[in-house]
């Protein structure tokens, strides 16, 4: 099993998704970590290779989950927000590919402290 490591702010921004939510999207990051899909899953590739994002949606709203998991080491969660509109919002794919060049510097060990918080 996969170990998941949180970048920037996502471990934060997961956990203040509402409780409903938050269990899904940790059951989903679980199923990935051993290796298997998650129910409601796509995949970015605009944000970089093996990029997916995990789609959760509750009463309150829908949430979006985005990871990379292609690494051998780890799982990479590089942003986790709810979604306001039919179309993701650009500074959240902005942040997540921002996110997605540091996992790939750390999976290739050259990490410049810019891991997690």
């Amino acid at each position: 099993m996969k170990p998941v490591r949180f970048l920037g702010s996502a471990k934060y921004d997961l956990a203040a998704f509402p409780t409903a939510a938050r269990i899904r999207a940790g059951y989903e990051l679980f199923m990935v970590q051993v290796g298997r899909d998650p129910d409601d899953w796509k995949p970015i590739a605009d944000i970089g290779p093996g990029a997916c994002e995990i789609r959760v949606r509750d009463s309150t709203g829908a949430y979006r989950i985005v990871y990379v998991a292609k690494f051998k080491e780890s799982v990479y969660v590089l942003h986790a927000f709810q979604k306001k509109s039919q179309k993701t919002a650009r500074t959240d794919l902005d942040l997540a590919r921002q996110r997605y060049r540091i996992a790939r510097a750390i999976a290739e060990g050259v990490n410049h402290g810019q891991e997690e918080d």
